[in-house]
């Protein structure tokens, strides 16, 4: 009798409750392995995110003081915008003469300062002056060849 009960129990071909308790646990044991590592990848891609873009603004920053040929100085407030904002207030409000006389009681510069490199800001300007002139060339009526392309658009459009 015995045997025909452990016969038919195993021919049912379930699993046990134990079984299932075992593929549990060990879910569980590599899900408590996995999840802290998992998390940790993303930190590190965060961070490596915001290297990334740290780098750009550098460019960006340098790129402009170039562009302007002039100092571009970084501010100590976390608020930079509203702190503009208010030296254009107070400057509106006559507490100030001018803008420059407002930022220096109410600002502070930060610790980077961007200085116009020479040799690039002239580079900027010639290629400047080349976009200048494709843009007089096909925007001004010099050559009036845009109009012509769009005039075959919309006869190939119907």
């Amino acid at each position: 009798m015995l045997y025909r009960l452990r016969q038919s129990s195993t021919d049912e071909g379930g699993f046990t409750l134990i079984e299932l308790l075992v593929v549990i646990l060990i879910i569980g044991i590599l899900a408590a392995i996995a999840i802290p590592a998992f998390l940790s990848q993303t930190s590190k891609a965060s961070d490596s995110a915001a290297k990334t873009q740290a780098g750009t603004l550098e460019t960006v920053m340098q790129t402009y003081a170039n562009v302007l040929r002039m100092p571009v100085h970084t501010t100590a407030s976390a608020q930079a915008p509203a702190l503009g904002a208010a030296i254009h207030a107070a400057v509106a409000a006559g507490a100030y003469p001018d803008v420059r006389a407002a930022g220096q009681v109410m600002g502070s510069r930060g610790a980077r300062s961007y200085l116009p490199d020479k040799a690039a800001a002239d580079g900027y300007d010639r290629l400047y002056a080349e976009y200048a002139q494709l843009h007089d060339y096909f925007g001004r009526g010099v050559n009036d060849v845009m109009h012509r392309l769009h005039a075959m658009r919309r006869e190939a459009l119907g």
